[in-house]
């Protein structure tokens, strides 16, 4: 069917003939094998040419199906490659706009507002408009672990309460662009555009050729969801979906660490180390109370006026036994010379 195309749109006005072979695997797989047993029940020689409607009627059906197949096959491989293509169009379309835009901080500031709508986002209701600090602990854990970690901020707990989710928001994402500010204006203003790339470029590569990897081993193994009576298509789209959305919060957080962790000049860097310690002097250990060790500046002072205190008790170290004499066992001979057991010698009432 093809070859007659061909030749049509290369001026053959239908002249042309082509044959196949009994044994072509077009032939072997797709023919009807009972009406050739009746044609071949007749002796042919091997230059001989069979010529009958039904031939040609089960080759030009055995080719539609195998360009059903193929055609099937090549949309299948498309609706794969769609999932990913959405993708990577979401991610280049962030990777381009660094790059072209004059001004990357604005891109920057904006997943940082993405990350700090998403994180805030996850915690319940319930603790918003709070009014005691024992009924906000997701938003304590949030501080804790994140704001007050990736971003050289003092945000204490109490300043949250009795918040909205917007107000919330609106507070983090004034005290990081405010920050972010003071650090801008020690920075090189020539090198500072290209370190803002740097950052959003290098997190988006690095986050991207991972996903990408984590893509054509799902790609290869969703197959099998098919035993389970899943179609592998959905069960591919919903696993890449979960999977993009795990890879840009990864991302957004990298940016949110890389733009405090990174600078242009080693005054800024300084600068940035200065308020990284002020923070930990404000949300650190109370180094008021007495007694007690801190590790950066050894022992603390207590109170001059609350009397005298006990110095600390040295801890004894625990010393090994050493044997003086060597292990002899029971039915070993004595020691002593005599040519006995040491059970019946001098290992008499000595327990094992």
């Amino acid at each position: 069917r093809q070859l007659r195309g061909r030749c049509a749109r290369q001026g053959d006005p239908g002249a042309s003939r082509f044959y196949v072979s009994l044994e072509d695997d077009l032939m072997r797989l797709f023919a009807n094998q009972g009406a050739l047993s009746k044609m071949l029940e007749k002796s042919f020689g091997d230059d001989e040419v069979l010529e009958h409607g039904t031939l040609d009627w089960s080759i030009q059906n055995a080719q539609k199906k195998v360009e059903q197949q193929n055609y099937s096959i090549r949309k299948r491989l498309l609706q794969y490659d769609d999932v990913l293509n959405r993708q990577r169009e979401i991610v280049y379309s962030i990777r381009n706009d660094v790059l072209l835009e004059e001004d990357p901080g604005k891109i920057l500031i904006e997943l940082v507002e993405e990350e700090v709508e998403g994180r805030v986002g996850g915690i319940p209701l319930t603790e918003f408009k709070a009014t005691r600090v024992e009924d906000m602990p997701e938003m304590e854990s949030l501080l804790a672990s994140w704001v007050n970690v990736t971003f050289p901020l003092s945000v204490p707990l109490e300043d949250l309460i009795g918040k909205s989710e917007d107000e919330v928001k609106a507070l983090l994402l004034e005290k990081i662009t405010g920050a972010y500010d003071g650090k801008r204006k020690l920075e090189d203003p020539d090198q500072l555009q290209s370190l803002e790339r740097y950052v959003v470029v290098n997190a988006v590569d690095v986050h991207w050729q991972d996903h990408l990897t984590e893509m054509d081993e799902l790609r290869r193994s969703v197959g099998l969801r098919g035993y389970g009576q899943k179609d592998p298509l959905s069960e591919y789209k919903n696993e890449a979906f979960r999977a993009f959305e795990e890879m840009m919060v990864a991302m957004r957080s990298d940016v949110c660490s890389g733009m405090f962790r990174s600078s242009t000049n080693l005054a800024a860097f300084e600068n940035m180390l200065s308020n990284l310690s002020n923070v930990a002097k404000v949300s650190g250990p109370d180094t008021s109370s007495s007694g007690g060790f801190d590790r950066f500046s050894g022992p603390r002072q207590g109170n001059p006026n609350s009397g005298p205190t006990e110095a600390p008790e040295i801890p004894k170290i625990a010393v090994p036994v050493v044997r003086e004499t060597p292990k002899v066992g029971r039915n070993d001979l004595c020691p002593c010379g005599s040519g006995k057991k040491y059970k019946k010698c001098c290992g008499v009432g000595v327990s094992s």
